[in-house]
């Protein structure tokens, strides 16, 4: 699984069809996914591509996930309970709009992924992500709702049967969720945790950061890089697109043209990982012939389904008697990072960004030795005794 993400109009769309078709062209089959709500697979290949998968070039299947049909298949339980709840004193159209939970949206139409990998026909599936911030808001779904499970589901069931009939009495029949609305929750959860294994899988899925020479973009995709690490999402590789190509890169364009190689050597500098670059070019990238040429522009003879590079962003190793957890956190610095214990929980703050992460049990209940930010890498040390 190749996710490609980046900053909104960076071209990720573009470059992730030339991915693919760069894929087919090395004799994978190939599962070209959209999950951006702007879906625009379609316009780069210049023709229709919809709900269906739509084979669009040899060994390349296209598809463009419906969000809203996603979330009626599998979420329509609980929606029909929260609609008969938000109508009573909303308009019926804000109340479809506010079922919508931010993070929802994106992991139940990368549930696609996993449904691709379970027919068994494909080698690769390249993903269309949504852009940073959704991207972010779905790494942060699966630890919300899963503290919503752990310490409240439960009691809330409880509640909601011994209330039930009171309510039910009283004329408000539907109000207080059924076992069907219950039952629907625990699946979701299993759905979200199956998408969130695939994510964190290094050995299987890889992210791709797509990004232009632009100050303002490089600074978000350097933070969207320390927040695929912060989540574990491996990361192989930045794509630079859209670089003036030679002729231009003069006249009126040499300013242009000096603060790219700017911006390229900070790239080179923050990013411990592979960077391809990709041209402007003459013309908009548009069908199959301009796509297999960005692809072979952009990986060259290296095959895109490869790894591009080895890394996982955390690890646990031992160091004397102490155990040592480390975490990349490429561009942060250390008044943003914020760490503690909580019961069998390490609490992670980066910046705006909280992460829980499940303590292996030969640690759990150790104290927390301290934590050091070194070379872009938070070392996190836990003492042997308890």
């Amino acid at each position: 699984v190749i996710i490609h993400t980046g900053k909104g109009g960076v071209g990720k769309t573009t470059l992730s069809a030339a991915t693919a078709l760069g894929a087919a062209a090395h004799g994978h089959r190939v599962f070209l996914l959209s999950t951006d709500p702007a879906h625009s697979l379609g316009d780069a290949f210049g023709r229709p591509i919809g709900a269906r998968p739509t084979a669009v070039a040899p060994g390349v299947v296209a598809q463009e996930v419906s969000v809203l049909d996603e979330i009626e298949r599998s979420w329509s339980e609980i929606q029909s309970w929260l609609a008969r709840l938000l109508r009573a004193g909303a308009d019926e159209l804000v109340a479809e709009e506010l079922l919508v939970v931010p993070g929802l949206e994106e992991l139940v139409a990368l549930r696609a992924v996993r449904e691709v990998e379970a027919l068994g026909d494909f080698d690769v599936c390249v993903v269309d992500c949504a852009p940073t911030g959704a991207t972010l808001r779905m790494l942060r779904f699966p630890d919300a709702l899963q503290v919503f499970m752990e310490r409240f589901f439960d009691l809330e069931r409880r509640v909601a049967r011994l209330a039930r009939p009171l309510v039910d009495g009283v004329g408000l029949r539907g109000l207080i969720p059924g076992d069907e609305v219950f039952a629907a929750f625990e699946r979701l959860y299993r759905d979200v945790d199956d998408v969130r294994q695939i994510l964190l899988d290094g050995d299987r899925t890889t992210a791709r950061l797509v990004t232009n020479a632009a100050r303002v973009v490089v600074d978000e995709t350097r933070r969207s890089f320390a927040y695929l690490c912060l989540y574990g999402v491996a990361t192989d590789a930045v794509i630079v697109n859209r670089l003036l190509p030679e002729p231009a890169r003069t006249g009126w364009f040499a300013r242009w043209a000096e603060r790219e190689r700017e911006e390229l050597a900070a790239i080179e500098a923050a990013f411990p990982i592979p960077m391809l670059r990709a041209r402007l070019a003459a013309s908009e990238r548009i069908g199959e012939d301009a796509l297999r040429a960005l692809a072979g522009e952009g990986y060259g003879e290296t095959d895109p389904a490869a790894v591009l590079h080895q890394g996982r962003p955390l690890r646990w190793r031992r160091v004397g008697a102490s155990a040592l957890l480390e975490i990349d956190l490429p561009g942060a610095s250390k008044e943003e990072i914020e760490v503690a214990v909580h019961g069998e929980d390490l609490h992670l703050r980066v910046r705006d960004a909280l992460r829980r992460i499940a303590l292996p049990s030969s640690i759990a209940g150790r104290r927390l030795r301290g934590a050091t930010l070194r070379r872009g890498t938070l070392e996190v040390r836990f003492t042997h005794d308890p």
